[in-house]
């Protein structure tokens, strides 16, 4: 059973809605408050992706454009938005970045735990979502459907998704808007973001799979080693808190990221806004690319690991 294309990308429209939302006024100070750690985390991020890009066809052999989808360093959802769409391979790509964030998700909350690297930043109760704000939510998906609509029209891979998230980000960051897509909805899409990749894993060899974990693994150790290295020499340079470091170069998705930052209580603006640029680096940078080597692409390729 398939995901019937209209939901699909109506599934598209509202996870870029909700990705959109972790843009805040405050978020788009912290960008200029630390311009020598932004610049220094974009080239991380680069070095990243070439770094596990080449691995994972040297080492690996898998083709350009599937390499290149599984290195990006972050962005799991636009990733596998942009996979869906021009055919690569989406088994290989989401082994490869659900592996990523896992071990993040996991290792590294629990590292600096054990370390004794939690902050001591204090969090503001949540307000809830009341009927008073159901015009600025109309509006959000109003806002964000055109946004969606129209980067499709102009044949963006993912455009969906990424016409969604720039708009969604444009009014939250402005702050014009301040309600975000409600907890349920955005689970219930990332659910269906699920089952729309987990119906590619159909017919799929158990042998096959764990070369896929061997690429995981293996993709995700160079990321780290990258990672770490221009935090070291960030920290050398800047006196910040090697926890927020830490949090802020770490590749993984941006929700899980920061509810990791408030869980640990770390500096929600400094990690916030190196994840929202990290993010949106990897949104302009990965459909230019991929529309890119999706035009060299050989009509016939062999799935990475056969």
């Amino acid at each position: 059973m398939l995901i019937p294309l209209p939901l699909m990308r109506a599934i598209f429209v509202l996870l870029g809605t909700s990705l959109g939302s972790v843009v805040t006024p405050a978020t788009l100070q912290g960008m200029a408050t630390y311009p020598l750690s932004i610049v220094v985390l974009l080239i991380a991020m680069a070095c990243i992706g070439v770094g596990c890009a080449a691995y994972l066809r040297i080492v690996h052999g898998w083709e350009m454009l599937s390499a290149y989808l599984a290195s990006a360093p972050g962005g799991m959802s636009q990733v596998l938005a942009v996979a869906a769409e021009i055919g690569a391979d989406l088994r290989a790509i989401a082994i490869v970045q659900s592996m990523r964030v896992v071990i993040i998700a996991v290792g590294l909350p629990s590292g600096l735990a054990l370390l004794g690297l939690v902050g001591h930043v204090s969090r503001p109760p949540g307000a809830p979502i009341t009927a008073a704000a159901l015009d600025e939510f109309a509006i959000l998906i109003a806002v964000a459907s055109c946004g969606a609509f129209l980067a499709h029209r102009l044949r963006l891979p993912g455009g969906l998704l990424f016409g969604a998230m720039f708009a969604s980000a444009a009014l939250h960051g402005s702050g014009l808007i301040h309600v975000m897509m409600p907890s349920w909805g955005a689970n219930a899409a990332a659910i269906a973001l699920g089952a729309i990749i987990g119906a590619r894993f159909a017919n799929m060899r158990f042998r096959l799979f764990l070369n896929f974990l061997g690429a995981a693994f293996g993709s995700f150790a160079i990321a780290v080693a990258i990672a770490a290295l221009f935090a070291a020499g960030l920290l050398t340079v800047m006196k910040i808190p090697v926890a927020e470091v830490m949090m802020a170069f770490a590749p993984g998705s941006v929700d899980a990221m920061m509810l990791l930052a408030f869980a640990l209580h770390l500096d929600p603006v400094y990690v916030g806004a190196h994840h929202v640029v990290r993010i949106f680096f990897v949104a302009i940078a990965m459909p230019i690319l991929a529309r890119r080597e999706a035009k060299r692409r050989p009509k016939a390729v062999p799935a990475p690991g056969e």
